[in-house]
C-alpha cells in the first residue's frame, strides 16, 4: 500500500492498481484525484469535501449517513455508517466512530466517520474515535478547533499504531508546525513527519 500526504486532510492509497482518496477538500491539491478510481470523505465540512471538484470527477464517493452535502452538483454518492464493510477502488475499507468531535458547547456537530484502509491504515476524520481492529498506520490530526495536543497524543497512544503520520494542520504556520511535529516526534512512538506530496 503507497500512502501519499496531501495538505491538510486528504491522503491518496493506492494498493494493487486501485487508487482510492480519503476527503479531498478545497484546501488539498486538484492532483490529489488524478486517476481516482473513488474518494472517501470523513464528514461534510469544506476543508475535507470539494463537492464541485468530485462532481466534475464522476467516481463513487463514500460519505456518513446523515451528512448534509451542498446540492451544487449532483454526486454519486454511497452512504455508509459506523460498523459497515465495503469495498472502495478494490480495497476493503471499514467505517468507525459516528459523530464529529465537539468544539464549543452548544455547537452542533455532524456525522464523521472513521475508515480504517485494506485493514491497515486508519484515517479519522475529525474526530478521535479509536476503532476496534488493529491498525499498522495512523493518520493523527495535527490541530484543529476541536484538538487540544494532548489529545492528539493520547488518541496515538490509545490506538497503537506501529506508524503515524500528520493530517489536518494546514492552519498551522510554519513555527506552530514545527512545535506540534517535535511533540509528536518524542510523544508518538514510530511517527514520522510527511509533508503535502510525500509517500510512505
Amino acid at each position: 500500500m503507497r500512502i501519499t500526504r496531501f495538505t491538510h486532510a486528504c491522503v491518496r492509497v493506492e494498493h494493487d492498481g486501485g487508487v482510492l482518496v480519503v476527503d479531498p477538500g478545497t484546501w488539498s491539491e486538484p492532483r490529489a484525484l488524478a486517476g481516482a478510481d473513488a474518494v472517501l470523505v470523513t464528514h461534510e465540512h469544506t476543508d475535507h469535501i470539494d463537492v464541485l471538484r468530485l462532481a466534475g470527477l464522476g467516481v463513487p464517493v463514500y460519505a456518513p449517513e446523515g451528512a448534509r452535502l451542498p446540492d451544487l452538483a449532483p454526486l454519486p454518492v454511497t452512504r455508509v455508517r459506523a460498523g459497515e464493510r465495503f469495498t472502495a477502488a478494490g480495497i476493503p475499507v471499514s467505517a468507525h466512530g459516528g459523530r464529529h468531535a465537539a468544539i464549543h458547547e452548544g455547537q452542533p456537530d455532524c456525522p464523521n466517520l472513521g475508515y480504517l484502509i485494506g485493514g491497515e491504515l486508519y484515517h479519522p476524520g475529525d474526530a478521535l474515535h479509536v476503532p476496534d481492529e488493529p491498525v499498522r498506520a495512523l493518520l493523527v490530526p495535527a490541530q484543529g478547533s476541536w484538538l487540544r495536543l494532548d489529545e492528539a497524543i493520547r488518541f496515538a497512544g490509545a490506538v497503537g499504531a506501529a506508524v503515524a503520520y500528520p493530517i489536518h494542520d494546514a492552519q498551522l504556520n510554519d513555527r506552530g508546525l514545527a512545535s506540534v511535529a517535535g511533540w509528536f516526534a518524542e510523544t508518538i512512538p514510530g511517527y514520522r513527519h510527511l509533508l503535502p506530496g510525500d509517500t510512505a
